[in-house]
């Protein structure tokens, strides 16, 4: 009986080709192990390295770059305190009254008055002429001479008059000539101070203690005349004016039990 032979099968096997190994400085060289134990690549070492360079190159300033620092911050600080203090000098006020040692045992009795002027330029009267802001001001708007009237309902006893003028802010609205003039009414006005000014800021006593002998100037009347201005002004700006009399003090009689202040005023005639 022949013998029969089975079919011969071809076994192919893939040739195992060994991958290319690769460069040293690869970062696919490391293996997990390598990764695993928390070592980085060349690479990424360098890069690490290159960006802590970076910041420690910018964290560091040498002494010489602070000084320079310091020295630009106070030059900063000091051009903020030049402008702070320019600020403060460009910065403008309306003079303010200052006290008078001449005025101490005087009191103001302007408001014991009726006042009245010549003309007055809507807006600048007799109000802003007796307001404390000196800013305000009275001006004429006519011809002159220009005079203010200060007209008391009893006679009463003028120790001085004051006045405030400005001539930086005025110029020539400034009274350079004035008098003033005392009487019991319009008709027998008579001069009893005369004023020649040069270029006045501020404000102004007239003492006219001296008028009369006893050194009180009796009166009902009391009028501010203004002749001239300076530079040939017609107009007239006058910023205050106010008329001090002495503030008599009261006395109690011998022959009364009581001294009171308020008992002592109701003794007087009114």
């Amino acid at each position: 009986m022949p013998t029969t032979h089975a079919p011969h099968r071809t076994v192919r096997r893939r040739a195992h080709i060994p991958s290319p190994s690769p460069p040293p400085d690869s970062p696919d060289s490391f293996d997990a192990e390598t990764i695993s134990a928390g070592r980085s690549s060349p690479t990424a070492a360098m890069n690490r390295a290159v960006e802590s360079e970076g910041v420690e190159d910018e964290g560091e300033f040498t002494e010489d770059e602070l000084d320079d620092d310091d020295e630009g911050d106070e030059l900063e600080d000091g051009e903020e305190d030049d402008d702070e203090e320019e600020d403060d000098n460009s910065i403008t006020t309306a003079p303010l009254q200052a006290p008078s040692a001449s005025l101490v045992g005087l009191k103001e009795i302007g408001n014991l008055a009726s006042w009245t002027c010549s003309t007055a330029k809507p807006g600048n009267g007799i109000a802003q002429l007796r307001d404390l802001d000196t800013s305000q001001f009275w001006q004429s708007d006519g011809p002159q001479p220009h005079h203010i009237n200060i007209h008391f309902a009893k006679r009463v006893k003028v120790n001085r008059v004051r006045m405030f003028l400005d001539f930086e802010n005025d110029e020539s609205y400034t009274p350079t000539k004035m008098v003033i003039m005392s009487g019991t009414g319009y008709h027998d006005l008579c001069e009893v101070a005369k004023l020649d000014l040069e270029r006045p800021t501020g404000w102004i006593d007239v003492d006219l203690s001296g008028v009369h002998e006893d050194g009180e100037l009796r009166t009902h009347l009391v009028q501010l005349r203004i002749l001239a201005n300076h530079q040939n002004g017609k107009d007239t700006h006058v910023r205050g004016l106010q008329v001090y009399a002495k503030e008599e003090m009261l006395s109690a009689p011998d022959d009364l039990p009581f001294s009171h202040p308020r008992m002592l005023e109701e003794l007087e005639v009114r």
